[in-house]
């Protein structure tokens, strides 16, 4: 009898068990019917099925008609021939309405700057930083060039605040072709939101080290920065690397600097630059960089891997250089260029572009300082402003090509000095 209580006991338990699992397992295919609902409109939504017909917002629908027809034009070829070039694939709100009525406080300044697509997530906390227009040239190859145009169009899709401010370019080897991602379902599973498509570039970053593409594929660094720049029409433009970080409210800064100093056409500002512990938060002004500074957890950009790259900057004159209030930006002290400084600057729309010959590692940016210097410019330090580098450049952590490479652009460098004797012949200064 006690046996027989037992097992009915058991029955019981067991039966509710059964039941609880049959109830998770409908739970679990409902949730499962209802993704998949969800994850089909949101890609109705993207691409212009009849959900997406029905309920989505006008502007978003122009704006993939306007992707549509920057991919149909098929790009252009840049001068050598080796790449192609998608000149603004994806225009900002901010770009497409100077058209009609420009913002000319917000188009003083615009930063301008380039990547693959492994590290495009750094856009994320640059654009939080920066808060104002922005133009991105990016570079794939292969596989990535669908990835690349998928990603970029669910971030002008999904992110209000890139829709507002972010130009996008895409550049790409000339046998390559950039396509509308119709059919690259597997590209947009999972994305729901802005927070979603910077998680799914999280899953590509450090895909490569720098400059390290798959098929011995150069990076047309300086073909990227040209396009990043002509895709503006501010009177002003900063070029840094994408995992750089410019000082907070520099915009507005650098606004009321010009709008009380009327700068010289034969002038750029250059900004001190640094480089963080990957641990440390990035200082949002002076005061906080220079107490990073005097303990070792900020030093100058490329201390260990070329000192004198940027010595010329005089750090020591520009931290002991008394800032007369917090937000306050003037010309600290301006300097003419030596050899081998490559300081980032913001110069006029009309400084000369970068020499596109230069790709891959070595003498890019040091090309385009030593022209302003053959040109005329001068160099006028700020007294506040800065960028910084995400971590420690370090030996040992550039690809196996990188002395190569810098030895052929040595070279170059070479042959592009006595270029600039003929491009300026009124000009007695020299690299």
């Amino acid at each position: 009898m006690h046996l027989s209580k037992k097992c009915s006991a058991f029955k019981v338990v067991l039966s509710a068990l059964l039941i609880v699992a049959l109830l998770q397992l409908i739970y679990l295919s409902f949730l499962s019917k209802f993704h998949g609902k969800q994850q089909r409109y949101r890609y109705s939504e993207l691409f212009g099925g009849s959900a997406g017909k029905r309920n989505a917002q006008p502007e978003k629908n122009t704006r993939k008609e306007r992707l549509r027809y920057s991919l149909s034009t098929g790009g252009i070829f840049d001068s050598s021939g080796q790449y192609r070039v998608y000149k603004n694939l994806i225009k900002s709100d901010f770009t497409t309405n100077q058209i009609s009525g420009p913002d000319l406080n917000s188009n003083v300044l615009v930063l301008a700057t380039h990547t693959t697509i492994n590290n495009l997530h750094h856009l994320e906390s640059l654009l939080e930083r920066w808060q104002n227009p922005l133009s991105v040239a990016i570079f794939a190859h292969g596989d990535d060039v669908k990835f690349a145009t998928a990603l970029v169009y669910a971030l002008s899709f999904f992110c209000p605040h890139i829709q507002g401010l972010v130009d996008f370019h895409l550049v790409c080897l000339s046998e390559e072709m950039a396509s509308f991602p119709e059919q690259d379902h597997e590209h947009f599973v999972g994305l729901e939101d802005c927070p979603s498509v910077f998680s799914r570039l999280e899953t590509h970053r450090d895909k490569h080290k720098n400059y390290d593409m798959n098929g011995n594929v150069s990076y047309p660094n300086n073909l990227l920065r040209n396009i990043a720049r002509s895709g503006t029409e501010s009177s002003y433009i900063l070029v840094i690397d994408i995992d750089m970080m410019p000082s907070a409210d520099l915009h507005q800064q650098f606004l009321n600097l010009v709008m009380k100093r009327q700068p010289t056409s034969d002038e750029v500002f250059v900004l001190p630059a640094f480089e963080i512990r990957h641990a440390r938060k990035i200082p949002a002004n002076k005061a906080e960089l220079v107490q990073l500074y005097q303990v070792g957890e900020v030093r100058p950009f490329y201390e260990e891997l070329c000192p004198r790259c940027q010595a010329p900057t005089n750090y020591s004159q520009w931290v002991n250089n008394h800032v007369r209030g917090i937000g306050t930006l003037e010309v600290a002290y301006t300097l003419t260029w030596v050899d081998p400084w490559e300081p980032f600057y913001i110069g006029p729309r009309t400084v000369p572009l970068y020499n596109e010959n230069f790709k891959q590692y070595g003498f890019n940016r040091i090309s385009q300082a030593c022209e302003l210097h053959v040109a005329g410019y001068k160099f006028s330090v700020l007294s506040s402003a800065f960028v910084v580098h995400r971590g420690f450049k370090i030996q040992g952590e550039f690809h196996a090509r990188k002395d190569e490479e810098n030895k052929h652009n040595r070279v170059l460098f070479r042959s592009f000095k006595e270029g600039l004797k003929a491009k300026y012949p009124s000009s007695t200064r020299r690299c």
